[in-house]
């Protein structure tokens, strides 16, 4: 990831509206540092934005010492005050998950934010084998805890798709331009495809098939407006996806292949046997190479250029 400075972590978020409420407003004041639990532990965090969504206070944090891919809107359920007793938590949260005192807090490979607010796939993460899942090993080397990177699912993208998202990278960050919504054929049409594939070459259709599909169907739509969107593509999915809308059906290709980058962070919190794990694996795989195959129908050969420039990015945000 590019180490970019932290002045605009704050300029993206997921409301539309642009009035920031006063500085002291909500339960959190912005600019306060805060304790914040992210997964199974609590972070020191700086609020940088508060917004009022639907009569609840949102909050734009930032973790202290993380680079600002990882800040996020939070509620505040997840927000703690940073008093002698919060952090006196903080440590024995620490000490219950095993962290070694050694190593500076939130530093080993286990406790890295898993969720950022927009797709970080940049050129130098598609140049890098993305099968690594982006080792987080502490420098005291702890690496046996549930998160380390031996336990992330390594998907080998094909490196045609590896370009492509190289290329996608490059039209919405770069030259300003977007996918064109709706997808024709969206995700929905995409995972059907494949299971007709499927089916018809295997002579059946497989439960097993039929719940990866669910699953990549799930996580797509659950994942998309949280990681998978760059800054610049945020007002466009406002705009585009109804509250009971599933992206999946609005979306195509170009960000299902998105998804693929962050399923090893994912797929790290389920408690999957490894026999199960390799299989899902093998299947995924299976499924990258039916988009490599199908590569010239499933993805555009051009993006739209009139509402780029309309995000909420500053300009060049990656």
């Amino acid at each position: 990831m590019g180490s970019s400075s932290k002045d605009d972590s704050g300029s993206d978020g997921e409301a539309s509206s642009g009035d920031a409420p006063p500085s002291n407003s909500g339960l959190f004041s912005e600019g306060e540092r805060v304790l914040a639990y992210h997964g199974p532990r609590i972070y020191e965090a700086k609020v940088q934005k508060a917004e009022l969504r639907k009569k609840e206070w949102k909050y734009f944090v930032h973790y202290l010492g993380w680079n600002k891919n990882w800040d996020e809107w939070i509620g505040t359920d997840r927000l703690l005050k940073h008093t002698e007793e919060n952090v006196l938590k903080q440590q024995a949260l620490e000490k219950k998950q095993g962290v070694d005192k050694s190593s500076k807090p939130g530093r080993s490979a286990q406790t890295k934010p898993k969720i950022s607010t927009d797709a970080k796939v940049d050129k130098e993460e598609q140049k890098n084998n993305v099968a690594k899942g982006k080792k987080r090993k502490s420098d005291s080397g702890i690496e046996k805890d549930n998160f380390s990177a031996e336990k992330l699912v390594k998907i080998q993208i094909p490196s045609t798709l590896k370009k492509q998202l190289v290329d996608d990278w490059e039209y919405v960050t770069q030259q300003d331009k977007l996918v064109k919504l709706p997808r024709s054929p969206n995700v929905d049409d995409i995972l059907t495809k494949y299971l007709e594939y499927r089916s018809k070459k295997d002579g059946m259709m497989t439960d097993s098939i039929g719940e990866i599909l669910k699953g990549i169907r799930c996580y797509f739509d659950k994942a998309l407006p949280v990681m998978l969107l760059y800054k610049k593509e945020r007002q466009q999915y406002h705009d585009s996806v109804e509250n009971d809308t599933s992206p999946s059906t609005i979306y195509g290709a170009e960000h299902l292949l998105r998804l693929f980058v962050k399923l090893p962070e994912l797929l790290a919190y389920v408690n999957i046997e490894e026999e199960t794990l390799t299989r899902m694996q093998q299947k995924l795989l299976d499924f990258l190479k039916f988009l490599q195959k199908n590569q010239s129908t499933f993805f555009l050969s051009a993006y739209d250029e009139s509402r780029a420039s309309e995000g909420k990015g500053k300009g060049k945000d990656d």
